[in-house]
C-alpha cells in the first residue's frame, strides 16, 4: 500500500481513494469506487470539479444524533448530478457512551470503535447498504476531519473487501494526528494495538449479515470494492 491513493482536492486536506489494496483473494481493491474523506463542505469551487471529474456521483455524510456541527450544517452536493445521503452512525443521547468516551477524550481514538461498532450495528450497516445501493459512479464517505466517523466505516469496507490488517492499519495512520496518539499512548498503548485489537474480534460478515442487510448487499459492496 502506498500513499498514492492520498487525492488533493482543494480545500479539503484528508481525501484518499480506498483502491490499489490487495485482498485475502489476490485480488486489488478498485480504484474510484469509494473514497474517504474530511468534510467536502470545505472545497472551493476547483475542488468540486476535482471531485466530480474523479466520478464521485454518491456523497454519504456520517452524522452523530445530537450533536450539531454548525460549520458543516449544509451537507447538499453542489452539483446536480450527485445524490447526497446523510447517515447517523452515533448517538449523543446515549448516556452511558458520553460518560465513557466523550467526557473522558477518547472519543477522537480508536479506542472507542469497537464499543460503537457493538452499540450501534445497524447504523453502521445502513452506511454499507446504502453503499451496495448506491447509483453508478463512485462513492464518497465522509464526516467532520475523516478521521473516526469515517475510520470505522472503512475499517468495515476493507475488512469486507479482505485486506489484510496490516493493511488496514496503514490506511488509519495516513490520517495523521499526533492528539491521538498521546492519549493512546497515556493509555499505556498503541495505534496498532486497538486497530488489532477491533479486527481481531470482529467477524465482519456475520456482524454485517446480523443486521438488516442481504447476502446480495454484501456480493454488491464487495463487487464495487475488487476488482474482478
Amino acid at each position: 500500500m502506498t500513499s498514492n491513493r492520498v487525492l488533493i482536492w482543494d480545500g479539503c486536506n484528508n481525501v484518499r481513494d480506498l483502491g490499489g489494496l490487495t485482498t485475502s483473494t489476490g485480488n486489488k481493491t478498485r480504484w474510484g469506487a469509494v473514497i474517504r474523506s474530511d468534510h467536502p463542505a470545505k472545497l472551493t469551487a476547483d475542488g468540486w470539479s476535482q471531485l466530480h471529474a474523479y466520478g464521485i456521483r454518491t456523497i454519504i455524510s456520517l452524522r452523530t444524533q445530537g450533536l450539531v456541527e454548525e460549520d458543516y450544517l449544509d451537507t447538499t452536493p453542489r452539483l446536480a448530478d450527485i445524490t447526497g445521503i446523510e447517515a447517523a452512525i452515533e448517538d449523543f443521547t446515549d448516556a452511558e457512551f458520553i460518560k465513557q468516551w466523550v467526557d473522558t477524550d477518547l472519543w477522537c481514538t480508536p479506542l472507542y470503535y469497537s464499543d460503537a461498532l457493538k452499540r450501534w450495528p445497524e447504523r453502521h450497516i445502513a452506511v454499507i447498504r446504502a453503499i451496495a445501493q448506491a447509483q453508478p459512479g463512485g462513492v464518497l464517505f465522509h464526516c467532520k476531519r475523516g478521521y473516526d466517523r469515517t475510520g470505522i466505516i472503512a475499517l468495515l469496507l476493507l475488512a469486507l473487501a479482505g485486506v489484510s490488517e496490516d493493511d488496514i492499519l496503514a490506511d488509519y495512520e495516513l490520517s495523521i494526528d499526533p492528539v491521538r496518539e498521546e492519549i493512546l499512548a497515556g493509555r499505556h498503548t498503541t495505534t496498532r494495538e486497538v486497530i488489532f485489537s477491533t479486527l481481531t474480534s470482529l467477524n465482519i460478515d456475520d456482524y454485517l449479515l446480523s443486521g438488516s442487510i442481504s447476502q446480495l448487499d454484501l456480493d454488491a459492496v464487495r463487487a464495487r470494492l475488487i476488482e474482478s
